[in-house]
């Protein structure tokens, strides 16, 4: 069952009349579905572990989405669960990661997923922890992987705005934070990418939607995409222009033309803007057209004494949320962060104050 869809409740109603159920060495048994306790709302299924002679009897949450919010969900209701005597809370989900387990041990709440994995914990009788079952089932997502390529600008956004009102708010934020899209009228990101982009975050417990929709986790956003960062592939062209170094903003703010070839500094020519670090003498840009940017500098191409790096690309996250000072373009602070991040001891050293600087810049906003 190999990348097949995580087993709806029904289909977990026949597994476990069938006795498919297992953590050895431990055995499950189906008694009830849907069972009622009192007052209390009804569980999915009531199933007995047994272990030689010893049993248990476990009233069972199930989901069948296995996001984070799924998981906590299932936690917070066998946390809060009042049940009879001799009847413990049991989670259960298609597939459970090793830190989830963990947490589970830690509350010492059992659970169990149809991948080999779980933790089922009675006091006086028996204690089980079973990892490395490699996850089966497929995850839903309707974006593959939204901290990347362009859906990444919708997570982006909460760490320079971290509340909005609105949907349409936030693809707002969005588009007129694109700067490549709006100075060369590149395809902006739709409603429906931002409405997907955020029904992944929920589920990641980054966000949180009510009346407003807002930020929760900014540290857990800045791993995600940290993580899932990829830099252009374009190997730079290195140019010696006639201008001294500190004069080379100035001369391209008035030598291109936005509209025809913008271009912004890249995130490690930018860390001067959120953090003290020196840097060799060279300004490193990226932009849609390398030629046209060349040529407008009368820019000689040469890998001795540089002082010019242009770097083609038109992937819209790299100019996304760049800031305009004096005409110019600067790299955003989360730009400056991922870069940093893949450098060496030295940059990513750097990169923990550019991390307090935006993380700070949050807390103000919140």
């Amino acid at each position: 069952m190999t990348n097949r869809k995580p087993p709806s409740e029904d289909e977990v109603n026949r597994w476990l009349k069938d006795g498919r159920l297992s953590l050895p060495p431990l055995s499950f048994k189906l008694r009830k579905v849907q069972p009622k306790y009192g007052e209390n709302r009804a569980w999915d299924f009531e199933v007995e572990a047994r272990w030689n002679d010893q049993t248990a009897v476990f009233a069972v949450e199930y989901k069948s989405l296995f996001t984070p919010k799924a998981f906590e969900e299932a936690l917070s209701q066998c946390r809060l669960a009042t049940l009879p005597k001799n009847c413990f809370p049991l989670l259960m989900l298609p597939y459970l990661r090793p830190s989830q387990l963990e947490e589970l041990e830690s509350n010492e709440i059992s659970g169990v997923d149809w991948c080999g994995n779980g933790v089922v914990i009675v006091p006086d009788k028996f204690r089980v922890f079973r990892s490395g079952g490699r996850n089966q089932f497929a995850t839903y997502s309707p974006i593959k992987n939204i901290y990347r390529k362009n859906t990444s600008m919708v997570p982006r956004v909460f760490l320079a705005s971290s509340r909005f009102g609105s949907v349409r708010e936030i693809l707002a934020e969005v588009n007129q934070r694109d700067v490549l899209a709006e100075v060369t009228g590149k395809t902006s990101v739709t409603m429906g990418t931002v409405s997907k982009a955020l029904k992944q975050l929920e589920d990641d417990l980054i966000i949180e939607r009510g009346a407003n929709v807002r930020l929760l986790q900014a540290d857990k956003l800045l791993d995600q995409l940290q993580k899932n960062y990829e830099p252009p592939s374009a190997k730079p062209v290195r140019l010696k222009v006639e201008c001294a170094f500190d004069q080379l903003p100035r001369l391209l703010s008035t030598k291109i033309e936005k509209k025809a070839a913008p271009t912004v500094a890249t995130g490690l020519s930018s860390v001067g803007r959120y953090a003290t670090m020196q840097r060799e003498e060279i300004l490193s840009l990226y932009c849609p057209d390398v030629k046209r940017v060349q040529s407008a500098l009368s820019g000689r191409e040469t890998d001795r004494f540089p002082n010019l790096e242009l770097i083609e690309t038109i992937e819209q996250p790299l100019y996304f949320d760049a800031r305009l000072e004096d005409g110019f373009y600067w790299a955003s602070p989360i730009q400056t962060w991922l870069e940093l991040m893949r450098g060496d001891k030295r940059d990513r050293e750097t990169a923990d104050q550019v991390r307090d600087h935006i993380l700070h810049d949050i807390q103000g906003d919140q």
